[in-house]
């Protein structure tokens, strides 16, 4: 199979993994993202096109964030458009801009003879949805896949819904969003990370959030507070750091915290299946219906009311600790490897009719 992704952003490098995944199997596969991921994930083709990045414009993001309603259980799914005309203004621009990178790189990489064409976002190059209009009619299958909060908060673009031969999600909660959507877990390769063999003698626990407002990190911070008076332990607090630098820091820590609060996902993302691959037993907080879902559910459950007893008990139960240690590792190998998440998804595949 040929398969190509496409997408704003190597989101927590979930694309990237992807790409990975085929290639492993024998297919040829390829990533354009159109903006540089701040985190140093690994790209393929990046068209380095501009972000706004400006206080701003993060602004503008949270404004939409707060401003967002998710449908109940309706199953019909947000409708992504502009909110106002200076913003159908924006997007006209965006696509002008971008028009040159997206031809000269379609061209120099030979992107328009892939025979799949996996839009990881849901979006196209383009908001008008034209390559992925052309590519459609001249015979390759579409596939959108959803990450994050992406049908939390933006929703689909109705033309790309309708191009779309299979979604995809990793976001469990995106199955009641969207009536005809499936479930897959993110690959990854566990295989690169070293499992822990030893503790520090003062124990490290370690939160490392991309976003504060998403993973409820201001309520963590004064509960971190109070451990520390009770317990003699080191708080590590990773942010704005290259990946590879997160990685080394969190390989030497001994506890880790996801989320507390659901705000901005189900449970966990890549973000707990590096600590759960080194073996570093790993707390957050889940939706009961998220907890009823996962199966042999490896992580340790908490809510702003019982993190603090929770990570207590972590640090003074060394064999609770260790027995997290050995199913962590387990279930991330069971689960979201390569050769599981493959077969997932080439099940599919046949179930839609897209061959390469």
């Amino acid at each position: 199979m040929n398969i190509l992704h496409v997408a704003p952003i190597n989101v927590a490098g979930v694309p990237f993994n992807m790409v990975q995944m085929h290639r492993q199997f024998g297919n040829q596969s390829r990533l354009v993202t159109l903006h540089q991921n701040t985190l140093t994930f690994p790209e393929d083709i990046c068209l380095q096109i501009p972000l706004p990045r400006s206080p701003l414009a993060q602004r503008w993001r949270d404004y939409k964030r707060v401003r967002t309603t998710v449908p109940g259980e309706s199953r019909k799914p947000l409708i992504h458009r502009p909110r106002n005309a200076m913003e159908k203004l924006y997007f006209a621009y965006d696509d002008w801009r971008r028009e040159k990178a997206v031809l000269t790189a379609i061209e120099q990489y030979k992107l328009a003879e892939f025979d799949i064409v996996h839009y990881d976002g849901g979006l196209d190059f383009f908001r008008d949805a034209r390559l992925a209009t052309r590519w459609k009619n001249e015979g390759k299958k579409i596939v959108c896949h959803y990450m994050g909060s992406d049908l939390r908060l933006r929703g689909v673009d109705p033309r790309m819904d309708e191009l779309s031969d299979l979604n995809l999600t990793n976001e469990s909660d995106h199955l009641l969003l969207h009536p005809d959507i499936h479930y897959i877990y993110i690959p990854f390769n566990a295989s690169e990370y070293r499992i822990r063999t030893s503790e520090n003698k003062r124990l490290r626990i370690v939160h490392s959030p991309s976003n504060r407002a998403a993973k409820g990190t201001e309520l963590i911070l004064p509960i971190m507070e109070r451990v520390r008076k009770e317990r003699d332990i080191e708080f590590v607090l990773i942010e704005n750091k290259p990946h590879d630098d997160v990685i080394r820091i969190k390989q030497e820590c001994d506890i880790a915290i996801e989320q507390i609060g659901n705000y901005g996902g189900t449970g966990y993302g890549r973000n707990s299946l590096e600590t759960l691959a080194m073996g570093i037993p790993t707390v957050t907080e889940m939706t009961e219906d998220y907890i009823a879902w996962l199966p042999e559910n490896p992580f340790i459950l908490a809510t702003q009311q019982t993190l603090f007893d929770t990570l207590i008990e972590l640090i003074d139960n060394t064999k609770f600790r260790r027995a997290k240690t050995l199913q962590g590792r387990a279930w991330v190998e069971k689960y979201h490897s390569f050769e599981a998440v493959n077969s997932r998804l080439q099940q599919l595949y046949s179930r839609h009719g897209i061959t390469g």
